[in-house]
């Protein structure tokens, strides 16, 4: 007697852009075979964003972005499919996570799955400077949770006490093309981090803005082998202990400003 396999589930690959014509064609190439569906939702991008994803087949929505957390839970709704694996445009799918991700699609058994980010800082893969697995929960049955966060640091929660599965492979991140992209990057991320620190009730006491970025710069170097990441390594680091300054200055600047 033959038994029908169960079917395999439907998935759309859900992306949000702002004018991100260098990083979302890499990324689409990636997802292409496992895709039943992908939808980007653009905040009125300028350059070839839309072109590009068109050029895949992908839906595009347009809709001004009011934080990360409302755009992704805007996105995921938009969907045609209720599971969903969710990228930034800077990442892409390695060989390996591509086929775990296929054969998630198989039974789909869990409410949703992590998955190891690497991330490439200018040419280079980063394994250390605790970068490195960074985890994250991205392929997902959307009905099983939400996005949450406030401004930065937005992440999907499943309900309840549900643990997610996890697959193997390396989501692969192109964060930043140079130092001068680091630095820009962390005048962007300090200012939303204040912004949310603030909205926390967080103080920034002097030992924390003058202690705290050196705390930073031991942890990532020496206790998270930042080391082993060679030259590469060092400025990382370095750039992230003057985060935790620059951060600490802006959320007591709030306070003087209260």
């Amino acid at each position: 007697m033959a038994f029908a396999l169960p079917d395999m589930v439907k998935l759309s690959v859900v992306v949000i852009t702002l004018n991100e014509e260098k990083n979302l064609e890499r990324c689409l190439l990636s997802v292409k075979d496992i895709a039943d569906e992908i939808v980007i939702v653009d905040s009125y991008s300028t350059d070839k964003t839309e072109e590009i994803a068109k050029s895949f087949g992908a839906v595009v929505f347009q809709h001004p972005f009011k934080g990360y957390v409302n755009q992704k839970n805007y996105a995921d709704a938009r969907a045609s499919n209720n599971h969903i694996l969710s990228l930034d445009a800077d990442e892409a799918l390695s060989d390996e996570l591509k086929v775990s991700i296929d054969e998630a699609k198989q039974t789909f058994d869990s409410a949703g799955y992590t998955m190891n980010r690497l991330t490439n800082y200018s040419g280079k893969w980063i394994r250390h400077c605790g970068w490195y697995p960074d985890r994250k929960l991205r392929l997902f049955d959307r009905r099983e949770g939400n996005w949450e966060g406030l401004l930065i640091h937005e992440e999907f929660k499943l309900k309840g006490q549900i643990k997610p599965g996890h697959l193997s492979g390396d989501l692969l991140h192109y964060s930043y093309n140079s130092v001068d992209d680091h630095r820009r990057q962390s005048k962007k991320f300090t200012t939303l981090g204040a912004q949310a620190d603030f909205q926390k009730g967080k103080k920034a006491p002097l030992y924390k803005i003058w202690l705290g970025p050196v705390v930073k710069f031991i942890q990532s170097y020496f206790f998270r082998l930042g080391f082993l990441d060679g030259r590469t390594g060092f400025t990382i680091c370095w750039l992230s202990a003057a985060a935790t300054h620059q951060k600490y200055l802006k959320l007591k600047k709030h306070y003087q400003q209260k």
